[in-house]
């Protein structure tokens, strides 16, 4: 089944969700608890991979999505792009 670029949204796990629980404002701390309740939502996603690589696509740098924190998606972003690399300079 082919996705529009949002068309995964009507089936998120997180839309009955607040919004708020997705945008901590830290990973640490008070904010360890929150990451951790976003990230039990999106264990149960049918549609985690879609948001996560929408958020990848789309230089999303704040908040949890597609199981992901920010910090995360950022080491995601420089593996990818250091295996790029990598294939590019063996080409």
């Amino acid at each position: 089944m082919e996705l529009t670029t949002t068309g995964w949204l009507s089936r998120a796990a997180c839309q009955d969700e607040d919004p708020e629980l997705f945008f901590p404002i830290s990973e640490v701390g008070p904010g360890a608890r929150q990451v951790a309740q976003a990230k039990a939502v999106c264990a149960r996603c049918p549609v985690r991979e879609a948001c996560l690589s929408y958020a990848l696509d789309n230089g999303l740098d704040n908040g949890v999505f597609g199981g992901t924190t920010e910090v995360e998606r950022r080491k995601l972003v420089r593996t990818r792009t250091a295996a790029a690399g990598e294939r590019h300079r063996a080409a």
